[in-house]
């Protein structure tokens, strides 16, 4: 599902829903000259119209787009860490190689790593509807009604939050599978049938799956599984 483009746009807002760059990158090609609409080199600010001719010349160094599967331990932060606390960045130091979205510190499994903008906004808004999938093991018994009321909804803290589908697979264990990224979404609504969080891992990401990765491992995400995943994004 991609945007719809409404003219006349922002040049530098075009080129991102182009999936030629994110608009940052957009603003830095048009800085060094490197975008034309009808022959005219392209100034910041520039607005254009359907029938305008927008041509974009590459730089002389084209940045190599890396897509990782990673397991994010429990215990480590997804980024901005306080005192004594760890993150993804520390310990892998990929340079330019930042997470897409987070998990908590609690909480454990796939994270897609990438050096790719254009596919932030793409995975995160829940006008998208891309499905991330949890097990999640609580402490108390799983009671009978769990399913229809997490499907249905459940408001807390004046919002509604909601599961696409709960599958029930004993006493204590079940399969969540989430259409938005709300703060602690999934601790919160069980919080609310007064069921404790033991563990909490994300095993899939749309059709990204956490496979046999161990946690602090990571893998390539490449040839058709990488084509399928951009392919559902609107990208190439």
């Amino acid at each position: 599902m991609t945007e719809e483009i409404i003219y006349p746009i922002r040049i530098n807002r075009y080129l991102a829903l182009k999936s030629v760059a994110t608009r940052r990158e957009a603003d830095e090609l048009i800085s060094s000259g490197l975008v034309f609409i009808n022959g005219r080199k392209a100034v910041l600010g520039d607005k254009v119209s359907e029938t305008d001719d927008i041509k974009v010349l590459q730089k002389g160094n084209v940045k190599k787009l890396i897509y990782l599967a990673y397991y994010k331990p429990r215990g480590i932060v997804t980024h901005s860490p306080r005192h004594g606390e760890r993150s993804i960045e520390d310990i892998l130091n990929i340079p330019g190689i930042f997470p897409i979205g987070r998990l908590d510190k609690e909480s454990e499994g796939l994270i897609i790593l990438t050096n790719d903008g254009r596919i932030t906004e793409r995975i995160l808004s829940p006008r998208f509807e891309h499905e991330k999938e949890y097990e999640v093991i609580v402490r108390e018994k799983i009671p009978n009604r769990a399913e229809k009321v997490l499907e249905a909804g459940i408001i807390t803290e004046g919002e509604k939050l909601t599961a696409k589908t709960v599958n029930i697979i004993g006493d204590h264990k079940m399969n969540i599978v989430l259409t938005e990224g709300k703060t602690h979404q999934i601790r919160r609504m069980l919080a609310a049938l007064r069921l404790t969080v033991e563990k909490l891992k994300r095993k899939r990401i749309m059709d990204i799956r956490l496979g046999d990765l161990k946690p602090g491992e990571k893998r390539n995400i490449e040839n058709n599984e990488k084509k399928a995943f951009l392919g559902s994004l609107g990208l190439k």
